[in-house]
């Protein structure tokens, strides 16, 4: 045995080393998202865009001469997840920056850890302002709810929609969020809020609500919620007689949407940040390459996803190294990105200036609308 041992040892030692060299090799990123759970559409799109990102990144030869090695955690959609899946990238994993997530609710529980550890966080789709509020670390390349609540009233006035109701998740920050930027901006052009209502995620009847609102005869009613929620909302609305448009934020986008809700949304509108049918290139280019790798069309979670890591990328590349305080450096001077989801720069506040897209809801499918700048 003791024969053995030495005979093996060398042979180990020259394994561990070449294991040792092949991790000094590679660029560590945290990825967490919501793969399961009630915000899962959210979570695999997102995830998909950022893995098309690393690949192709990869395949142009990495960044500093090392590949990005994307370590990917399930939060599965439940509070609690965020924070410990953060603790382990950044003691156990040893990443250099952490990409995620879409929820804000989930954003803001992972940003305090990234925060003070001097990791950069690079949040894809958090639209509440909180979440680039808790330090100079933590980014988002999305815009935030002010101007998403905003564009949606300015739409509704356009429309000749004076009296809007409003339906909020209260468990959600990013909708009661959106429905307080929207709730400004409209009473204080003109309109009118002639009813508001609250229900909680998860929840599946929406009747006494949806019964309360159509008593006050709305032109429209403001449902900035989550696609589940937001499926049965609208089935629930046209059964009991409500054919008024639903408006909504990019909490409407998940593949889901409209197979529950079938044709009862049609007619309705929602913000968003990226349209498969825009004809630029570099949007054309991205979504014939997203079809190829996963048979399916990108919506504009896949989009930011793609856009996140290919920030990372290029910020690291212009800080020379992956330590912390210089990443954080080059990451904040992102200036003019060509995103798929247009031209990215990040303000002092490290939230991305950049237009909105409005999508509405016909023959089964989402059509462009148009694009409202910042």
């Amino acid at each position: 045995m003791r024969l053995l041992r030495s005979v093996l040892s060398p042979v180990l030692i020259v394994v561990a080393l070449a294991t040792s060299a092949a991790a000094q090799d590679r660029i560590k990123v945290g990825e967490f998202a919501s793969l399961t759970g009630g915000n899962a559409s959210f979570g695999q799109s997102s995830h998909k865009g950022t893995q098309l990102a690393i690949e192709a990144i990869n395949a142009a030869g990495g960044v500093l001469g090392k590949n990005l090695q994307l370590i990917t955690e399930d939060d599965q959609s439940l509070a609690g997840q965020p924070a410990t899946i953060v603790q382990k990238f950044i003691a156990e994993d040893k990443v250099v920056a952490v990409l995620g997530e879409v929820a804000s609710s989930k954003s803001l529980e992972a940003a305090p850890i990234c925060q003070q550890n001097h990791i950069p966080m690079i949040s894809p789709a958090s639209t509440n302002p909180k979440v680039t509020e808790v330090g100079d670390y933590i980014f988002r390349i999305c815009f935030i709810d002010p101007f998403q609540g905003t564009v949606m009233a300015k739409f509704a006035l356009a429309q000749g929609w004076k009296k809007v109701a409003v339906l909020t998740d209260v468990k959600q920050d990013y909708s009661v969020g959106l429905a307080d930027f929207f709730v400004k901006y409209f009473t204080a052009h003109g309109g009118e809020i002639v009813k508001e209502q609250k229900y909680s995620t998860g929840d599946k009847d929406f009747k006494p609500q949806l019964t309360s609102l159509k008593g006050a005869q709305p032109d429209a009613i403001f449902v900035p919620g989550y696609y589940a929620e937001v499926a049965l909302i609208g089935k629930q609305a046209r059964l009991l007689g409500l054919k008024v448009p639903l408006l909504g934020g990019d909490g409407w986008v998940g593949d889901s949407l409209l197979k529950v809700a079938g044709n009862s949304l049609d007619g309705s509108f929602f913000s968003c940040h990226f349209s498969a049918e825009d004809k630029s290139p570099a949007v054309q280019d991205f979504v014939a390459k997203f079809r190829a790798r996963y048979q399916e069309t990108p919506d504009d979670m896949a989009a930011l996803g793609y856009d996140s890591a290919m920030i990372l990328a290029e910020a690291i590349k212009r800080a020379g190294t992956t330590e912390g305080d210089k990443l954080r450096d080059a990451i904040a001077a992102t200036k003019n990105h060509p995103g798929i989801t247009g031209n990215i720069t990040l303000d002092a506040q490290r939230n991305a200036a950049k237009p909105a897209v409005i999508l509405t809801i016909r023959d089964g499918g989402f059509k462009f609308q148009e694009t409202v700048a910042p």
